[in-house]
Protein backbone atom coordinates (compact mmCIF):
# COMPACT_ATOMS: atom_id res chain seq x y z
CA UNK A 1 0.00 0.00 0.00
CA UNK A 2 2.82 2.39 0.90
CA UNK A 3 4.57 1.54 -2.38
CA UNK A 4 1.43 2.44 -4.36
CA UNK A 5 1.17 5.73 -2.51
CA UNK A 6 4.79 6.61 -3.27
CA UNK A 7 4.42 5.66 -6.94
CA UNK A 8 1.32 7.83 -7.18
CA UNK A 9 3.25 10.91 -6.09
CA UNK A 10 6.49 9.85 -7.82
CA UNK A 11 5.42 8.11 -11.07
CA UNK A 12 9.05 7.55 -12.02
CA UNK A 13 9.11 4.69 -9.48
CA UNK A 14 6.80 2.71 -11.78
CA UNK A 15 9.41 2.47 -14.54
CA UNK A 16 11.99 0.47 -12.65
CA UNK A 17 9.99 -2.76 -12.76
CA UNK A 18 11.44 -4.49 -15.80
CA UNK A 19 13.85 -1.71 -16.68
CA UNK A 20 16.75 -3.22 -18.62
CA UNK A 21 19.76 -2.42 -20.77
CA UNK A 22 17.74 -2.18 -23.99
CA UNK A 23 15.33 0.37 -22.50
CA UNK A 24 18.28 2.30 -21.08
CA UNK A 25 19.92 2.52 -24.50
CA UNK A 26 16.68 3.76 -26.09
CA UNK A 27 16.28 6.42 -23.42
CA UNK A 28 19.89 7.53 -23.90
CA UNK A 29 19.50 7.74 -27.68
CA UNK A 30 16.29 9.76 -27.39
CA UNK A 31 17.94 12.08 -24.85
CA UNK A 32 20.91 12.68 -27.16
CA UNK A 33 18.65 13.60 -30.08
CA UNK A 34 16.38 15.87 -28.00
CA UNK A 35 19.43 17.57 -26.48
CA UNK A 36 20.66 18.53 -29.96
CA UNK A 37 17.23 19.99 -30.74
CA UNK A 38 16.73 21.66 -27.36
CA UNK A 39 20.00 23.63 -27.22
CA UNK A 40 19.11 26.06 -30.06
CA UNK A 41 15.46 26.14 -28.98
CA UNK A 42 16.29 27.03 -25.39
CA UNK A 43 18.63 29.83 -26.50
CA UNK A 44 16.06 31.17 -28.96
CA UNK A 45 13.13 31.14 -26.54
CA UNK A 46 15.17 32.83 -23.82
CA UNK A 47 15.92 35.68 -26.22
CA UNK A 48 12.22 35.73 -27.21
CA UNK A 49 11.36 36.15 -23.53
CA UNK A 50 13.79 39.09 -23.36
CA UNK A 51 16.34 37.19 -21.26
CA UNK A 52 20.04 36.35 -21.70
CA UNK A 53 20.55 33.24 -23.85
CA UNK A 54 22.04 31.17 -21.02
CA UNK A 55 18.77 31.44 -19.07
CA UNK A 56 17.24 29.20 -21.70
CA UNK A 57 19.79 26.52 -20.86
CA UNK A 58 19.11 26.95 -17.14
CA UNK A 59 15.37 26.53 -17.78
CA UNK A 60 16.10 23.22 -19.53
CA UNK A 61 18.00 21.45 -16.74
CA UNK A 62 16.25 21.29 -13.36
CA UNK A 63 12.70 21.51 -14.82
CA UNK A 64 13.39 18.43 -16.97
CA UNK A 65 14.70 16.50 -13.97
CA UNK A 66 11.77 17.51 -11.78
CA UNK A 67 9.19 16.65 -14.44
CA UNK A 68 10.89 13.31 -15.01
CA UNK A 69 10.33 12.49 -11.33
CA UNK A 70 6.76 13.77 -10.94
CA UNK A 71 5.30 13.52 -14.48
CA UNK A 72 3.10 10.70 -15.75
CA UNK A 73 3.99 11.10 -19.44
CA UNK A 74 6.95 9.03 -20.56
CA UNK A 75 7.63 11.17 -23.62
CA UNK A 76 6.66 14.76 -22.81
CA UNK A 77 9.69 17.04 -23.02
CA UNK A 78 9.44 20.06 -20.74
CA UNK A 79 11.33 23.30 -21.27
CA UNK A 80 11.00 26.76 -22.82
CA UNK A 81 8.25 27.00 -25.47
CA UNK A 82 7.29 29.77 -27.86
CA UNK A 83 3.86 30.85 -26.60
CA UNK A 84 4.80 30.80 -22.91
CA UNK A 85 8.02 32.70 -23.70
CA UNK A 86 6.03 35.41 -25.48
CA UNK A 87 3.56 35.62 -22.58
CA UNK A 88 6.49 35.89 -20.18
CA UNK A 89 8.07 38.69 -22.21
CA UNK A 90 4.81 40.66 -22.17
CA UNK A 91 4.31 40.22 -18.42
CA UNK A 92 7.93 40.98 -17.52
CA UNK A 93 8.08 44.11 -19.66
CA UNK A 94 5.13 45.59 -17.75
CA UNK A 95 6.38 44.60 -14.30
CA UNK A 96 9.94 45.86 -14.82
CA UNK A 97 9.05 49.09 -16.64
CA UNK A 98 9.38 51.13 -13.45
CA UNK A 99 12.85 49.77 -12.71
CA UNK A 100 11.87 48.68 -9.19
CA UNK A 101 12.82 45.06 -9.96
CA UNK A 102 15.33 43.65 -12.42
CA UNK A 103 14.16 41.57 -15.37
CA UNK A 104 15.79 38.27 -14.39
CA UNK A 105 14.51 38.39 -10.82
CA UNK A 106 11.01 39.03 -12.11
CA UNK A 107 11.36 36.11 -14.54
CA UNK A 108 12.35 33.65 -11.83
CA UNK A 109 9.55 34.94 -9.59
CA UNK A 110 7.09 34.48 -12.46
CA UNK A 111 8.21 30.88 -12.92
CA UNK A 112 7.95 30.20 -9.20
CA UNK A 113 4.48 31.75 -8.93
CA UNK A 114 3.05 29.99 -11.99
CA UNK A 115 4.51 26.74 -10.68
CA UNK A 116 2.95 27.27 -7.26
CA UNK A 117 -0.45 27.91 -8.88
CA UNK A 118 -0.23 24.68 -10.87
CA UNK A 119 0.93 22.66 -7.86
CA UNK A 120 -1.94 23.96 -5.70
CA UNK A 121 -4.48 23.17 -8.42
CA UNK A 122 -3.00 19.68 -8.67
CA UNK A 123 -3.12 19.13 -4.91
CA UNK A 124 -6.81 20.15 -4.99
CA UNK A 125 -7.42 17.68 -7.88
CA UNK A 126 -8.65 20.44 -10.18
CA UNK A 127 -7.25 19.11 -13.44
CA UNK A 128 -10.71 19.28 -14.98
CA UNK A 129 -10.50 23.11 -14.97
CA UNK A 130 -8.62 22.90 -18.25
CA UNK A 131 -11.80 21.53 -19.84
CA UNK A 132 -13.42 24.95 -19.48
CA UNK A 133 -11.13 26.30 -22.20
CA UNK A 134 -12.65 25.23 -25.50
CA UNK A 135 -10.29 23.76 -28.09
CA UNK A 136 -11.29 26.24 -30.83
CA UNK A 137 -10.50 29.17 -28.51
CA UNK A 138 -7.13 27.68 -27.56
CA UNK A 139 -6.37 27.05 -31.24
CA UNK A 140 -7.26 30.66 -32.06
CA UNK A 141 -5.06 32.03 -29.28
CA UNK A 142 -2.08 29.88 -30.30
CA UNK A 143 -2.52 30.90 -33.96
CA UNK A 144 -2.55 34.60 -33.10
CA UNK A 145 0.35 34.23 -30.65
CA UNK A 146 2.40 32.40 -33.29
CA UNK A 147 1.83 35.29 -35.72
CA UNK A 148 2.89 37.81 -33.06
CA UNK A 149 6.02 35.78 -32.34
CA UNK A 150 6.90 35.59 -36.03
CA UNK A 151 6.40 39.35 -36.39
CA UNK A 152 8.53 40.03 -33.32
CA UNK A 153 11.38 37.93 -34.72
CA UNK A 154 11.46 39.68 -38.08
CA UNK A 155 13.60 42.42 -36.49
CA UNK A 156 16.38 39.90 -35.82
CA UNK A 157 15.92 38.36 -39.26
CA UNK A 158 16.24 41.78 -40.88
CA UNK A 159 18.86 43.06 -38.46
CA UNK A 160 16.87 46.17 -37.61
CA UNK A 161 15.58 47.75 -34.36
CA UNK A 162 11.86 47.27 -33.79
CA UNK A 163 9.49 46.90 -30.86
CA UNK A 164 5.84 46.44 -29.97
CA UNK A 165 3.44 44.07 -28.24
CA UNK A 166 0.65 44.03 -30.82
CA UNK A 167 0.50 43.34 -34.53
CA UNK A 168 -0.13 46.99 -35.52
CA UNK A 169 2.73 48.20 -33.30
CA UNK A 170 5.16 45.58 -34.62
CA UNK A 171 4.24 46.17 -38.27
CA UNK A 172 4.54 49.96 -37.91
CA UNK A 173 7.90 49.64 -36.13
CA UNK A 174 9.28 47.21 -38.73
CA UNK A 175 8.05 49.39 -41.61
CA UNK A 176 9.63 52.48 -40.12
CA UNK A 177 13.06 50.82 -39.90
CA UNK A 178 13.20 48.99 -43.23
CA UNK A 179 15.79 51.47 -44.50
CA UNK A 180 18.29 50.05 -41.97
CA UNK A 181 18.10 46.39 -43.04
CA UNK A 182 21.35 44.47 -42.59
CA UNK A 183 21.61 42.52 -45.85
CA UNK A 184 24.02 39.93 -44.47
CA UNK A 185 21.71 39.18 -41.54
CA UNK A 186 18.73 38.96 -43.91
CA UNK A 187 20.50 36.61 -46.33
CA UNK A 188 21.66 34.40 -43.47
CA UNK A 189 18.23 34.29 -41.83
CA UNK A 190 16.37 33.61 -45.08
CA UNK A 191 18.89 30.90 -45.90
CA UNK A 192 18.18 29.18 -42.59
CA UNK A 193 14.41 29.51 -43.12
CA UNK A 194 14.63 27.96 -46.59
CA UNK A 195 16.94 25.21 -45.33
CA UNK A 196 14.59 24.33 -42.47
CA UNK A 197 11.56 24.17 -44.76
CA UNK A 198 13.52 22.14 -47.29
CA UNK A 199 14.68 19.74 -44.58
CA UNK A 200 11.12 19.37 -43.33
CA UNK A 201 9.75 18.63 -46.80
CA UNK A 202 12.55 16.70 -48.49
CA UNK A 203 15.24 15.91 -45.92
CA UNK A 204 13.84 12.57 -44.80
CA UNK A 205 13.26 11.44 -48.39
CA UNK A 206 16.82 12.34 -49.41
CA UNK A 207 18.29 10.48 -46.44
CA UNK A 208 16.17 7.42 -47.21
CA UNK A 209 17.44 7.53 -50.80
CA UNK A 210 20.95 7.41 -49.32
CA UNK A 211 20.10 4.11 -47.64
CA UNK A 212 18.93 5.14 -44.17
CA UNK A 213 15.80 3.66 -42.63
CA UNK A 214 12.66 5.81 -42.64
CA UNK A 215 12.72 6.29 -38.85
CA UNK A 216 16.40 7.26 -38.79
CA UNK A 217 15.95 9.61 -41.74
CA UNK A 218 12.97 11.27 -40.06
CA UNK A 219 14.91 11.84 -36.84
CA UNK A 220 17.94 13.27 -38.61
CA UNK A 221 15.74 15.62 -40.64
CA UNK A 222 14.31 16.96 -37.39
CA UNK A 223 17.84 17.86 -36.29
CA UNK A 224 17.97 20.47 -39.08
CA UNK A 225 17.85 23.43 -36.62
CA UNK A 226 21.08 22.22 -35.01
CA UNK A 227 22.69 21.89 -38.44
CA UNK A 228 21.61 25.44 -39.25
CA UNK A 229 23.17 26.65 -36.01
CA UNK A 230 26.50 24.93 -36.71
CA UNK A 231 26.65 26.15 -40.32
CA UNK A 232 25.89 29.79 -39.53
CA UNK A 233 28.28 29.79 -36.57
CA UNK A 234 31.01 28.73 -39.00
CA UNK A 235 30.01 31.46 -41.46
CA UNK A 236 29.87 34.01 -38.68
CA UNK A 237 33.37 33.18 -37.53
CA UNK A 238 34.86 32.86 -41.01
CA UNK A 239 33.26 35.94 -42.58
CA UNK A 240 33.51 38.22 -39.57
CA UNK A 241 29.79 38.78 -38.96
CA UNK A 242 30.50 40.79 -35.81
CA UNK A 243 32.53 43.34 -37.73
CA UNK A 244 29.70 43.58 -40.28
CA UNK A 245 27.21 44.60 -37.61
CA UNK A 246 25.32 41.28 -37.59
CA UNK A 247 23.96 40.77 -34.08
CA UNK A 248 25.44 37.71 -32.36
CA UNK A 249 24.42 35.85 -29.23
CA UNK A 250 27.77 36.90 -27.78
CA UNK A 251 29.38 35.83 -24.54
CA UNK A 252 27.50 33.13 -22.62
CA UNK A 253 28.94 32.31 -19.20
CA UNK A 254 29.90 28.68 -18.69
CA UNK A 255 28.60 26.77 -15.71
CA UNK A 256 25.50 25.41 -14.08
CA UNK A 257 22.71 27.53 -12.62
CA UNK A 258 23.00 28.48 -8.98
CA UNK A 259 20.10 27.35 -6.84
CA UNK A 260 18.56 30.18 -4.84
CA UNK A 261 15.21 31.57 -3.78
CA UNK A 262 13.95 34.28 -6.18
CA UNK A 263 13.66 37.76 -4.72
CA UNK A 264 9.96 38.16 -4.10
CA UNK A 265 8.04 41.05 -2.59
CA UNK A 266 4.31 41.48 -2.03
CA UNK A 267 3.98 44.20 -4.72
CA UNK A 268 5.82 41.95 -7.19
CA UNK A 269 3.53 39.01 -6.38
CA UNK A 270 0.46 41.18 -6.88
CA UNK A 271 1.76 42.41 -10.23
CA UNK A 272 2.63 38.90 -11.44
CA UNK A 273 -0.40 37.01 -10.12
CA UNK A 274 -2.69 37.40 -13.14
CA UNK A 275 0.07 36.81 -15.76
CA UNK A 276 1.27 33.77 -13.77
CA UNK A 277 -2.26 32.36 -13.70
CA UNK A 278 -2.65 32.85 -17.45
CA UNK A 279 0.74 31.28 -18.18
CA UNK A 280 -0.12 28.37 -15.88
CA UNK A 281 -3.43 27.71 -17.64
CA UNK A 282 -2.15 28.00 -21.21
CA UNK A 283 1.02 26.02 -20.45
CA UNK A 284 -0.94 23.26 -18.74
CA UNK A 285 -3.53 22.93 -21.52
CA UNK A 286 -0.82 22.82 -24.18
CA UNK A 287 1.25 20.28 -22.23
CA UNK A 288 -1.60 17.94 -21.38
CA UNK A 289 -2.86 18.00 -24.98
CA UNK A 290 0.55 16.90 -26.24
CA UNK A 291 1.00 14.33 -23.45
CA UNK A 292 -2.41 12.73 -24.02
CA UNK A 293 -1.89 12.58 -27.79
CA UNK A 294 1.45 10.79 -27.45
CA UNK A 295 0.22 8.54 -24.64
CA UNK A 296 -2.78 7.42 -26.71
CA UNK A 297 -0.41 6.13 -29.40
CA UNK A 298 1.26 3.88 -26.83
CA UNK A 299 -1.93 3.00 -24.96
CA UNK A 300 -0.63 4.68 -21.84
CA UNK A 301 -2.54 6.79 -19.33
CA UNK A 302 -1.98 10.40 -18.32
CA UNK A 303 -3.11 11.57 -14.88
CA UNK A 304 -4.30 15.17 -15.44
CA UNK A 305 -4.11 16.08 -11.76
CA UNK A 306 -0.61 14.65 -11.36
CA UNK A 307 0.42 16.56 -14.49
CA UNK A 308 -0.61 19.77 -12.74
CA UNK A 309 1.69 18.90 -9.86
CA UNK A 310 4.52 17.82 -12.18
CA UNK A 311 4.38 20.97 -14.31
CA UNK A 312 4.04 23.05 -11.18
CA UNK A 313 7.13 21.50 -9.65
CA UNK A 314 9.00 21.90 -12.96
CA UNK A 315 8.19 25.62 -13.05
CA UNK A 316 9.17 26.02 -9.43
CA UNK A 317 12.41 24.25 -10.32
CA UNK A 318 12.93 26.83 -13.08
CA UNK A 319 12.33 29.60 -10.56
CA UNK A 320 14.85 28.20 -8.09
CA UNK A 321 17.51 27.68 -10.78
CA UNK A 322 17.47 31.06 -12.50
CA UNK A 323 15.08 30.11 -15.29
CA UNK A 324 11.69 31.31 -16.54
CA UNK A 325 8.29 29.63 -17.06
CA UNK A 326 8.36 26.32 -18.94
CA UNK A 327 5.87 23.93 -20.46
CA UNK A 328 5.68 20.77 -22.53
CA UNK A 329 7.00 21.40 -26.04
CA UNK A 330 5.17 19.84 -28.99
CA UNK A 331 8.10 19.47 -31.41
CA UNK A 332 10.54 18.23 -28.75
CA UNK A 333 8.01 15.75 -27.37
CA UNK A 334 7.26 14.38 -30.83
CA UNK A 335 10.99 13.93 -31.46
CA UNK A 336 11.41 12.32 -28.04
CA UNK A 337 8.62 9.89 -28.86
CA UNK A 338 9.90 9.16 -32.37
CA UNK A 339 13.45 8.67 -31.07
CA UNK A 340 12.19 5.80 -28.94
CA UNK A 341 12.08 7.26 -25.43
CA UNK A 342 10.67 4.56 -23.16
CA UNK A 343 10.54 6.24 -19.75
CA UNK A 344 10.82 9.54 -17.92
CA UNK A 345 14.55 8.86 -17.52
CA UNK A 346 14.95 10.14 -21.09
CA UNK A 347 14.03 13.62 -19.80
CA UNK A 348 16.55 13.35 -16.98
CA UNK A 349 19.27 12.24 -19.41
CA UNK A 350 18.36 15.21 -21.63
CA UNK A 351 18.85 17.51 -18.65
CA UNK A 352 22.30 16.01 -18.16
CA UNK A 353 23.07 16.72 -21.82
CA UNK A 354 21.98 20.35 -21.48
CA UNK A 355 24.05 20.67 -18.30
CA UNK A 356 27.15 19.42 -20.15
CA UNK A 357 26.45 21.92 -22.92
CA UNK A 358 26.18 24.72 -20.34
CA UNK A 359 29.54 23.65 -18.89
CA UNK A 360 31.58 23.08 -22.04
CA UNK A 361 29.89 24.38 -25.22
CA UNK A 362 28.95 27.96 -24.40
CA UNK A 363 32.24 29.50 -25.66
CA UNK A 364 31.45 28.17 -29.15
CA UNK A 365 28.01 29.82 -29.11
CA UNK A 366 29.54 33.31 -29.06
CA UNK A 367 29.44 33.50 -32.88
CA UNK A 368 25.85 32.27 -33.23
CA UNK A 369 23.90 34.93 -35.20
CA UNK A 370 20.61 36.03 -33.66
CA UNK A 371 19.10 35.93 -37.14
CA UNK A 372 19.61 32.14 -37.07
CA UNK A 373 17.68 31.82 -33.84
CA UNK A 374 14.99 34.11 -35.24
CA UNK A 375 14.69 31.92 -38.33
CA UNK A 376 14.43 28.82 -36.12
CA UNK A 377 11.64 30.41 -34.08
CA UNK A 378 9.74 31.66 -37.13
CA UNK A 379 9.72 28.24 -38.79
CA UNK A 380 8.73 26.54 -35.54
CA UNK A 381 5.85 28.89 -34.67
CA UNK A 382 4.40 29.16 -38.17
CA UNK A 383 3.66 25.44 -37.95
CA UNK A 384 1.30 26.34 -35.08
CA UNK A 385 -0.76 28.69 -37.26
CA UNK A 386 -4.08 27.03 -38.09
CA UNK A 387 -6.53 29.23 -39.95
CA UNK A 388 -8.47 26.13 -41.03
CA UNK A 389 -10.18 26.29 -37.62
CA UNK A 390 -12.10 29.31 -38.93
CA UNK A 391 -13.60 27.37 -41.82
CA UNK A 392 -14.30 24.30 -39.70
CA UNK A 393 -16.09 26.23 -36.97
CA UNK A 394 -17.99 28.37 -39.48
CA UNK A 395 -19.58 25.26 -40.98
CA UNK A 396 -19.98 23.40 -37.68
CA UNK A 397 -21.05 26.02 -35.11
CA UNK A 398 -21.29 29.78 -35.62
CA UNK A 399 -20.79 30.40 -31.88
CA UNK A 400 -17.41 28.64 -31.98
CA UNK A 401 -16.48 30.62 -35.10
CA UNK A 402 -17.24 33.92 -33.37
CA UNK A 403 -15.24 32.79 -30.32
CA UNK A 404 -12.19 31.87 -32.43
CA UNK A 405 -12.38 35.03 -34.51
CA UNK A 406 -12.73 37.26 -31.45
CA UNK A 407 -9.79 35.56 -29.68
CA UNK A 408 -7.52 35.93 -32.73
CA UNK A 409 -8.51 39.55 -33.27
CA UNK A 410 -8.06 40.58 -29.63
CA UNK A 411 -4.69 38.83 -29.36
CA UNK A 412 -3.34 40.43 -32.54
CA UNK A 413 -4.73 43.90 -31.93
CA UNK A 414 -4.44 44.26 -28.15
CA UNK A 415 -1.71 41.78 -27.15
CA UNK A 416 -1.19 38.45 -25.48
CA UNK A 417 -2.65 39.10 -22.03
CA UNK A 418 -5.92 40.58 -23.34
CA UNK A 419 -6.00 37.65 -25.78
CA UNK A 420 -5.74 35.09 -22.98
CA UNK A 421 -8.35 36.94 -20.93
CA UNK A 422 -10.62 37.06 -23.96
CA UNK A 423 -10.10 33.35 -24.61
CA UNK A 424 -10.95 32.41 -21.03
CA UNK A 425 -13.94 34.77 -20.99
CA UNK A 426 -15.29 33.55 -24.32
CA UNK A 427 -14.89 29.90 -23.29
CA UNK A 428 -16.86 30.52 -20.10
CA UNK A 429 -19.53 32.47 -21.98
CA UNK A 430 -19.89 29.63 -24.48
CA UNK A 431 -20.23 27.17 -21.61
CA UNK A 432 -22.86 29.30 -19.90
CA UNK A 433 -24.71 29.93 -23.17
CA UNK A 434 -24.90 26.25 -24.02
CA UNK A 435 -25.84 25.30 -20.47
CA UNK A 436 -28.69 27.80 -20.64
CA UNK A 437 -29.98 26.50 -23.98
CA UNK A 438 -30.75 22.79 -23.59
CA UNK A 439 -32.09 20.97 -26.62
CA UNK A 440 -35.83 20.48 -26.12
CA UNK A 441 -37.76 18.42 -28.65
CA UNK A 442 -41.43 17.63 -28.95
CA UNK A 443 -41.58 13.92 -29.65
CA UNK A 444 -44.05 11.41 -31.04
CA UNK A 445 -44.26 7.65 -31.50
CA UNK A 446 -42.54 6.04 -34.47
CA UNK A 447 -45.35 3.69 -35.56
CA UNK A 448 -44.56 -0.02 -35.33
CA UNK A 449 -42.00 0.61 -32.58
CA UNK A 450 -41.81 1.80 -28.99
CA UNK A 451 -39.41 4.62 -29.89
CA UNK A 452 -40.14 8.34 -29.67
CA UNK A 453 -38.46 10.87 -31.94
CA UNK A 454 -38.52 14.58 -32.77
CA UNK A 455 -41.73 15.42 -34.65
CA UNK A 456 -39.79 17.75 -36.96
CA UNK A 457 -37.24 15.12 -37.97
CA UNK A 458 -39.30 11.93 -38.23
CA UNK A 459 -42.70 10.76 -39.33
CA UNK A 460 -44.36 10.03 -36.00
CA UNK A 461 -47.74 9.54 -34.42
CA UNK A 462 -49.05 12.20 -32.03
CA UNK A 463 -52.27 12.61 -30.03
CA UNK A 464 -53.78 16.13 -29.69
CA UNK A 465 -54.50 15.57 -25.99
CA UNK A 466 -50.87 14.65 -25.18
CA UNK A 467 -47.87 16.97 -25.42
CA UNK A 468 -44.50 15.29 -24.85
CA UNK A 469 -41.13 17.05 -24.50
CA UNK A 470 -37.75 15.37 -24.37
CA UNK A 471 -35.12 17.43 -22.57
CA UNK A 472 -31.54 16.64 -23.61
CA UNK A 473 -29.36 17.81 -20.75
CA UNK A 474 -29.42 18.89 -17.14
CA UNK A 475 -32.35 20.80 -15.70
CA UNK A 476 -30.73 23.51 -13.59
CA UNK A 477 -31.29 27.12 -12.57
CA UNK A 478 -29.74 28.51 -15.77
CA UNK A 479 -31.98 26.68 -18.25
CA UNK A 480 -35.24 25.69 -16.54
CA UNK A 481 -36.82 28.94 -17.70
CA UNK A 482 -36.33 27.84 -21.32
CA UNK A 483 -38.34 24.67 -20.69
CA UNK A 484 -41.07 26.61 -18.86
CA UNK A 485 -41.41 29.07 -21.74
CA UNK A 486 -41.51 26.27 -24.31
CA UNK A 487 -44.31 24.46 -22.48
CA UNK A 488 -46.51 27.57 -22.26
CA UNK A 489 -45.91 28.54 -25.91
CA UNK A 490 -46.89 25.09 -27.20
CA UNK A 491 -49.93 24.91 -24.92
CA UNK A 492 -51.14 28.24 -26.32
CA UNK A 493 -51.02 26.70 -29.80
CA UNK A 494 -52.92 23.55 -28.80
CA UNK A 495 -55.94 24.08 -26.49
CA UNK A 496 -56.88 20.37 -26.64
CA UNK A 497 -53.92 19.23 -24.48
CA UNK A 498 -54.87 17.38 -21.32
CA UNK A 499 -51.51 15.80 -20.46
CA UNK A 500 -47.94 17.13 -20.59
CA UNK A 501 -45.21 14.49 -20.33
CA UNK A 502 -41.56 15.30 -19.66
CA UNK A 503 -39.47 12.51 -21.14
CA UNK A 504 -36.40 12.51 -18.87
CA UNK A 505 -34.26 9.82 -20.51
CA UNK A 506 -31.45 12.34 -21.16
CA UNK A 507 -31.80 14.30 -17.91
CA UNK A 508 -29.04 13.38 -15.46
CA UNK A 509 -29.48 16.20 -12.95
CA UNK A 510 -32.22 18.40 -11.51
CA UNK A 511 -31.20 21.11 -9.05
CA UNK A 512 -33.39 22.79 -6.41
CA UNK A 513 -34.16 25.83 -8.56
CA UNK A 514 -35.36 23.64 -11.41
CA UNK A 515 -37.44 21.58 -8.99
CA UNK A 516 -39.20 24.70 -7.69
CA UNK A 517 -39.99 25.80 -11.26
CA UNK A 518 -41.36 22.33 -12.07
CA UNK A 519 -43.65 22.61 -9.05
CA UNK A 520 -44.79 26.02 -10.32
CA UNK A 521 -45.43 24.59 -13.79
CA UNK A 522 -47.42 21.72 -12.30
CA UNK A 523 -49.64 24.13 -10.33
CA UNK A 524 -50.19 26.31 -13.39
CA UNK A 525 -51.14 23.28 -15.49
CA UNK A 526 -53.60 22.01 -12.87
CA UNK A 527 -55.38 25.36 -12.97
CA UNK A 528 -55.88 24.77 -16.71
CA UNK A 529 -57.13 21.23 -16.15
CA UNK A 530 -53.88 19.66 -17.38
CA UNK A 531 -51.77 17.02 -15.67
CA UNK A 532 -47.95 16.94 -15.64
CA UNK A 533 -46.26 13.52 -15.96
CA UNK A 534 -42.67 12.28 -16.01
CA UNK A 535 -41.27 9.30 -17.89
CA UNK A 536 -37.96 7.40 -18.03
CA UNK A 537 -36.51 9.17 -14.99
CA UNK A 538 -32.95 8.05 -14.24
CA UNK A 539 -32.12 6.54 -10.86
CA UNK A 540 -29.92 9.38 -9.52
CA UNK A 541 -32.54 11.96 -10.56
CA UNK A 542 -35.32 9.90 -8.92
CA UNK A 543 -33.25 9.70 -5.74
CA UNK A 544 -33.12 13.51 -5.65
CA UNK A 545 -36.87 13.84 -6.31
CA UNK A 546 -37.64 11.45 -3.48
CA UNK A 547 -35.78 13.72 -1.05
CA UNK A 548 -38.45 16.37 -1.63
CA UNK A 549 -42.24 16.22 -1.62
CA UNK A 550 -42.45 16.91 -5.36
CA UNK A 551 -43.59 13.39 -6.26
CA UNK A 552 -46.37 13.50 -3.66
CA UNK A 553 -47.65 16.82 -5.05
CA UNK A 554 -47.24 15.93 -8.73
CA UNK A 555 -50.61 16.03 -10.46
CA UNK A 556 -49.73 13.18 -12.80
CA UNK A 557 -47.69 9.98 -12.67
CA UNK A 558 -44.11 8.84 -13.15
CA UNK A 559 -43.89 6.22 -15.90
CA UNK A 560 -41.14 3.68 -16.38
CA UNK A 561 -41.13 4.23 -20.14
CA UNK A 562 -42.48 6.84 -22.51
CA UNK A 563 -44.32 4.16 -24.48
CA UNK A 564 -46.14 3.09 -21.30
CA UNK A 565 -47.18 6.70 -20.65
CA UNK A 566 -48.33 7.19 -24.24
CA UNK A 567 -50.35 3.96 -24.22
CA UNK A 568 -52.08 4.64 -20.90
CA UNK A 569 -52.87 8.32 -21.39
CA UNK A 570 -53.79 8.03 -25.06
Amino acid sequence: MAEQQYSRWFPILNIFHGYNREILLRDLLAAAIVTVLLIPQSLAYAILAGLPAEVGLYASILPLIVYGIFGTSRTLSVGPVAVVSLMSATALAEVTASGAVDYLSAATALALLSGAILAVLGALRLGMLANFLSHPVISGFITASALLIALSQLRHLLGIPASGDTAPELIASLWGNLNTVNNLALITGLGVVLFLYWARAYGAGLLQAMGLSSSTAELLSRAAPAMGVLATMGLSFGLGYEARQVALVGFIPSGLPVLNLPKISLPLLEALLVPALMIAIIGYVESVSVAKTLAAKRRQRIDSNQELIALGMANMGAGFSGGFPVSGGFSRSVVNDAAGAQTQLASIFTAVGIALAALFLTPFLYYLPKTTLAATIIVAVLSLVDFSILGKTWHFAKADFLAVTLTIAVTLLLGVEPGVACGVGVSLLLFIYRASKPHIAEVGLVEGTEHFRNIHRHKVKTIPEILTFRVDGRLIFSNIGVLEERIYIDLARNPKVKHVILMCSAVNEIDWSALEVLESIDRALVERGIQLHLSEVKGPVMDCLKKSNFLQRLSGDVFLSQYQAFARLG
